[in-house]
């Protein structure tokens, strides 16, 4: 398996992943790691709508996500990985997956979050992880759309504690 892209989004598979992000990668198959979507089958079956044409789409928790990793279930395929927090990252980054780098793409706002952009922010609670993904080699930087300039996640959070 070979992830070639991923990317951290509150909606998870929209529009903008699904007709720009994922195409754009190369990928054969959109997963969605998301326990609260996985977990419903309403969500789950309108998110697939939003599958992106010519890709296979998996929604699945992130219990299941590693145990499909370390049985070798996609090692075929090129995978774009789309969750809403970071932590689903770094489990898979310390399971031993190579993932290129992650975009931070659209988020909540939150009051006491950390503004990287004007659609990206990071909660207070969530930079020990984001400094621990960039600690084991995998850049984060923010993009809403695959044509905006890419932000170094890092800078935006260097100076703060963790």
């Amino acid at each position: 398996m070979t992830i070639v892209g991923a990317r951290i989004d509150n909606r998870l598979l929209h529009g903008i992943v699904a007709t720009s992000w994922a195409p754009q990668s190369g990928a054969t198959r959109v997963m969605v790691i998301d326990n609260e979507v996985a977990n419903n089958p309403s969500l789950k079956n309108v998110m697939k709508l939003g599958r992106p044409s010519g890709m296979a789409v998996s929604i699945i928790t992130k219990e299941t996500a590693v145990e499909n990793f370390k049985a070798g279930k996609y090692d075929d395929q090129k995978i774009f990985i789309i969750s809403k927090t970071p932590q689903v990252f770094l489990d898979l980054i310390n399971l031993g997956q190579k993932i290129p780098e992650i975009n931070l793409g659209g988020t909540l706002s939150y009051e006491d979050g950390i503004k990287v952009t004007n659609r990206a922010y990071i909660l207070p609670t969530e930079v020990r992880v984001y400094k621990a993904i960039e600690g084991s080699g995998v850049k984060v930087v923010s993009a809403y759309t695959t044509n905006d300039k890419p932000l170094q996640v890092a800078k935006v959070i260097a100076d703060r504690e963790e």
